[in-house]
């Protein structure tokens, strides 16, 4: 059984969805749910899930304690959902082609530091863009430039404000985060 290990910092609605896809899997279970924020709703869900969770700060996570507990849990595959930090090159080197992670638009468009959430659709509504979407890609020591393993795209409107094309984005994010995973494990 692959044990997946799901790295979030806020709501953890991608997370959930993961969660439920692997709730019943004999290929994998989602052995981990560990944030950064000791109040991220993602702790919550993962609660219903039964999935045991895991906080620590930036300064634990510099130091090597997440890495620490990713091996004490056995963790083959890390998932960054919604997860903001950069990850240290140790924690990457630890979990070679095996640490992924979801962008909310079509990289290499609007990526790189500070590029995340509605930081990203405001800039796709600045620039008049007629699509955007999702890409999931393997974790580098760069922001969002690993390698792309899937995107999806949807198309907008010249109507479209941030807030729906974040609702155009979710619905791609739920729909194939959990199935790209699967089929790379």
């Amino acid at each position: 059984m692959t044990r997946l290990a799901i790295l979030a910092s806020g709501s953890g609605s991608n997370a959930e969805k993961i969660m439920e896809h692997f709730q019943n899997s004999d290929k994998a279970a989602i052995a981990l749910v560990a944030s950064n924020k000791t109040d991220a709703f993602v702790l919550e869900r993962a609660k219903k899930f039964g999935v045991p969770t895991y906080t620590f700060t930036r300064k634990e996570m510099d130091a090597g304690k997440l890495l620490e507990k990713l091996q004490a849990e056995k963790i083959d595959w890390v998932i960054l959902a919604g997860f903001l930090l950069k990850i240290p090159a140790e924690l990457i080197r630890a979990f070679p082609e095996r640490m992924i992670n979801i962008h909310p638009a079509l990289l290499p468009n609007y990526g790189g530091k500070g590029m995340y959430g509605h930081h990203v659709h405001e800039a796709v509504k600045a620039a008049g863009d007629t699509q955007t979407g999702i890409t999931i890609h393997l974790v580098n020591e760069h922001y969002d430039e690993g390698k792309v393993i899937f995107q999806a795209a949807t198309p907008l409107t010249p109507e479209d404000t941030p807030e729906s094309i974040a609702q155009k984005v979710h619905t791609l994010e739920h729909r194939y985060f959990a199935e790209v995973i699967d089929s790379l494990i």
